[in-house]
């Protein structure tokens, strides 16, 4: 389908190079106004926050922050996006499944038109759940990494990367969860359940309904009456003890 109104756009991608044969590839078409190019998660950020692109074309191999970090991190804000990498079978297979639009390095003429037609479409008439599709690829993504390693957070435009090794303790805030580090607290949008299940449970426990710690900072148990219970952790950090926590706790102590 033919359509050449306006679409707004940025580029990502670490690779200076293959970030210009992109954008060369792209000026074929009138219709792409490139708003910005980055070479970084981070660039990719503040970009979308600043400049509201309809559609990025983003590079999912990058150092530090990758693509889908990037995704991520964006979360409902995240605009159109068109996945860009090497031959990578399992990422191919998932964008296929999931009907997301990628293109494949290097990349080809015909494969860009058909793409940008799409895009061009979606842009017109946006489906009913846009974001459903990425949030099933990210969600297999973060399985496929688990148990994490480090939990990503964004708050007032900064972008935090929080080792799961420097993390306290983590307690359920409705949809949020709060992490405890020793230099602070960082609030994060993710129900306490989903996040229970990426984290390593040799170092994690869930010792309530409503939080989890890290065994590596629990400095011992306090009980007072019959049944209340409270771990206490390094930094002068107590949190309460459920019976089943308890259970747990001791299981793996």
């Amino acid at each position: 389908m033919e359509n050449n109104a306006p679409i707004t756009a940025i580029l990502v991608d670490d690779e200076p190079h293959a970030l210009q044969a992109l954008e060369r590839q792209l000026a074929e078409f009138s219709q792409i106004v490139i708003l910005a190019r980055c070479e970084n998660g981070l660039q990719v950020i503040k970009a979308v926050q600043e400049l509201s692109p309809q559609v990025i074309f983003l590079d999912i191999q990058m150092p530090k922050l990758d693509g889908f970090d990037v995704l991520e991190l964006l979360g409902e804000c995240a605009p159109a996006i068109v996945f860009v990498t090497a031959h990578d079978d399992y990422a191919v297979r998932a964008f296929d499944e999931n009907a997301l639009d990628y293109l494949l390095k290097p990349v080809s003429a015909e494969r860009l038109r058909k793409t940008i037609d799409r895009i061009a479409e979606k842009i017109v008439h946006p489906p009913a759940a846009p974001t459903s599709a990425t949030e099933l690829l990210l969600e297999a993504h973060r399985r496929r990494q688990a148990p994490l390693s480090r939990i990503l957070v964004r708050e007032k435009g900064e972008v935090n990367v929080i080792p799961c090794q420097d993390i306290l303790a983590i307690e359920a805030a409705d949809d949020y969860v709060v992490l405890h580090t020793e230099h602070g607290v960082h609030i994060k949008q993710e129900r306490l359940n989903r996040l229970e299940s990426l984290l390593d449970p040799s170092q994690f426990c869930r010792i309530h309904r409503s939080t989890i710690i890290n065994l590596d900072y629990l400095e011992g148990i306090t009980t007072e009456g019959k049944d209340s219970r409270f771990a206490n952790l390094k930094k002068q950090k107590q949190f309460a003890i459920s019976r089943s926590g308890y259970e747990r706790l001791i299981n793996l102590l």
